[in-house]
């Protein structure tokens, strides 16, 4: 396992500009988003570090060379949106960027997309479960014509009332995962992240041992419980935890990584900086990054 972090923090750095800063911090993988350029609709969201719309063989050249100039991996590609929207029509404008998304990371020699599953909020497992395999059955036909892996990270989108209650990814929890696997076996995996298990309440540890072999991608970020909060709220309230950088939150490191190395997990493990208390600067943003790395690299080489 080697350390890398995702691109979306330095949305105001173009991707050449976050190569060469990932070069110099000595980080060996980026993972880059790829949302279609405008505006975005949530935070974290929107940024464009690779413009995959009209992606054709002179750009996807382009983007070789930089990671041979810089040193510098891709290990993904990332678009995080809501392929189960019930909206039909934006359902369909969502799921052809997506395709557009894993047909360019052969292009530049990356074989991992990193996703959402999606979800329609106010509809229970079962129905989306339906969706699911109705809308994902093209898309992972997509990937693997392409022989690519997707990982699908298991945060549940649930940040706001509009979302509530289900928020907008289905894949939230080892029951879910089981069956998705076994929906699509051998291409569908996940990019888990073990802040969104520990508010869940679920055993990180378990579910890492239990979902090894489906593992092909991970993200480093901590979640604070803020137990005041949870106490005036409860837990069907929103607001009582919070994304943290690595070590300032209520995540048992230790416990996850030798997870993942029981599991014979070896890939890129990156950094996912949501910390508010890091998002004043350009510079704040960066010292998170070198922070967070510091304090992982007892875990990772």
């Amino acid at each position: 396992m080697r350390l890398g972090f995702v691109s979306a923090i330095l949305g105001d750095l173009t991707l050449e500009e976050v190569l060469h800063f990932a070069a110099d911090e000595g980080f060996p993988w980026v993972e880059v988003m790829c949302w279609p350029p405008g505006k975005a609709d949530r935070r974290y969201a929107g940024v464009t570090h690779l413009d995959v719309t009209n992606f054709d063989d002179e750009a996807a050249a382009h983007v070789r060379e930089l990671g041979r100039i810089h040193g510098v991996g891709i290990s993904g590609l990332g678009y995080y949106p809501n392929p189960l929207d019930p909206n039909a029509d934006h359902r369909a404008v969502v799921v052809e960027h997506l395709k557009k998304v894993i047909r360019a990371a052969p292009k530049i020699g990356v074989n991992v997309v990193t996703t959402c599953v999606g979800r329609d909020p106010a509809q229970g497992i079962d129905a989306n479960f339906e969706l699911f395999k109705q809308v994902w059955t093209p898309v992972v036909q997509e990937a693997k014509a392409a022989g690519v892996k997707i990982g699908i990270e298991n945060c549940p989108m649930l940040f706001s009332m509009d979302e509530w209650p289900g928020g907008k990814n289905l894949a939230t929890c080892p029951t879910v995962w089981r069956r998705m696997v076994e929906a699509f076996p051998g291409t569908l995996g996940l990019n888990i992240d073990p802040s969104h298990l520990v508010w869940q309440q679920i055993d990180t540890p378990r579910a890492v041992r239990e979902f090894g072999p489906h593992l092909v991608h991970v993200h480093a970020k901590d979640e604070r419980i803020n137990r005041d909060k949870l106490h005036e709220v409860g837990i069907y309230g929103l607001g009582w935890h919070e994304p943290k950088l690595p070590g300032l939150g209520d995540v048992a490191w230790g416990p996850f990584f030798a997870a993942l190395t029981d599991a014979g997990y070896d890939g890129p493990v990156c950094i996912e900086v949501e910390d508010r208390a890091y998002e004043g600067s350009l510079d704040a943003r960066k010292r998170a990054l070198r922070q967070s790395r510091k304090f992982l690299e007892q875990f990772v080489g």
